[in-house]
């Protein structure tokens, strides 16, 4: 397994399957080839084609997208303040997390609650992981705590140095939903994503917004639906899929009967594309590295949704909500992709029919733009095959 840490990877050859992360087009049958040239998908080929290139033998295996964590609290490089963990965003990649994407850095010591300390953190925090990606990890960190005071001339400021995200409305100062209003605006015209935080208060004491407040400001994310860690009713979550137009999260650090019944709703009104999952972590939950898998599979079992669109909440979903450029396999997108099969011990015959009963596939491989990052998984069950 050694050797291929260093070595350019450029086919996968004995494809099983791939989930490829678009809801529309979510599953192609092996056997397939993957080229890759540069660090981008240039061919998916039925059948194993010729190729004299460096190869992976996938032996029949499962190939999904990396997976997007859509609701993370990183604060700076590999080290969360929260737990006192160094490594947390290493061992998510090991739970197939190849990108995540920061709903604000709140966990920082002595975070500044005035707006110049507001900008600085967030731009620090975007600059700081555009340098530096902890284990190849794609962290989109840097998004603006909305405290009072910030005006229209900040957004532009942060914005012409590259924040793009507006951190979970309700972690900072702002709680007038008409200065909330304004300050959204003012977002928007600079082209940031705004995410809002849906729930109870949470243990750092995030503000409380009702479900109308929700309605009014109409995020392009309702965050974690299922928690914040005290969900609304899902009467409540159902309203916000009916009368908005948001991206819908669900969460790990949530409530799983609500997380229950928001998917099986999604499921039924045939709303599944507008369906995102994520970790809302590190919090006073812990450090999850699974957390996405877990979600997968809770989904797929428990909801009855095929493995291949439960996927999609975790990838190709999240990529067309935030606009990122990964988060499909699909050809002309960067090679972001994990190699799975069935868990050793697992009932049934692939990684889908280990999904679709709850079960974790064995993650065998772990690539970012088309590099090896993880050779086997040291979080997942064993794959039953493994490549050599």
């Amino acid at each position: 397994m050694e050797k291929f840490k260093k070595r350019p990877v450029t086919a996968i050859k004995n494809i099983g399957m791939i989930f490829t992360g678009d809801v529309d087009e979510p599953l192609i049958e092996g056997p397939a080839t993957i080229l890759m040239e540069d660090g981008q998908i240039t061919a998916i080929q039925k059948g194993n084609i010729p190729f004299n290139g460096p190869t992976i033998d996938a032996k029949g295996m499962t190939v999904c997208p990396g997976f997007i964590d859509s609701h993370s609290h990183p604060v700076f490089g590999d080290f969360t303040p929260r737990q006192s963990q160094i490594g947390f965003v290493e061992n998510g990649l090991h739970g197939g997390v190849t990108s995540m994407i920061s709903a604000g850095e709140v966990h920082l010591p002595g975070r500044p609650e005035d707006p110049s300390g507001a900008k600085a953190l967030a731009i620090l925090a975007h600059k700081s992981f555009e340098r530096f990606r902890p284990s190849g990890v794609k962290v989109y960190g840097g998004a603006l705590i909305l405290e009072k005071g910030l005006c229209e001339e900040d957004f532009r400021e942060v914005s012409e140095q590259g924040v793009w995200l507006v951190a979970e409305i309700g972690l900072g100062s702002v709680s007038d939903i008409m200065e909330t209003k304004q300050m959204v605006q003012w977002a928007r015209k600079c082209g940031m994503k705004v995410l809002m935080h849906v729930g109870g208060t949470s243990a750092l004491g995030s503000l409380r917004f009702t479900t109308d407040d929700v309605l009014a400001i109409n995020p392009d994310v309702a965050c974690h639906l299922n928690s914040a860690p005290t969900s609304f009713p899902p009467d409540e979550g159902k309203r916000i899929i009916e009368k908005t137009d948001s991206a819908i999260e669900i969460v790990y650090c949530g409530n799983f009967l609500t997380a229950f019944e928001i998917a099986k709703f999604m499921r039924n009104s045939l709303l599944l594309h507008r369906l995102i999952i994520g970790s809302d972590a590190p919090s006073g939950v812990g450090v999850i590295p699974l957390a996405i898998w877990r979600m997968v599979t809770y989904m797929s079992a428990m909801c009855g949704i095929p493995a291949e669109i439960a996927i999609c909440c975790a990838t190709g979903n999240t990529q067309r909500v935030f606009g990122l450029r990964h988060g499909k396999v699909k050809e002309g997108m960067p090679a972001d992709i994990q190699i799975i099969d069935l868990p050793s011990g697992s009932h049934g015959i692939d990684a889908k029919s280990a999904i679709e009963s709850g079960n974790i596939p064995g993650i065998a491989m772990v690539i970012i733009d088309g590099e090896i990052k993880v050779n086997k998984s040291l979080n997942t069950p064993p794959a039953l095959r493994s490549i050599e």
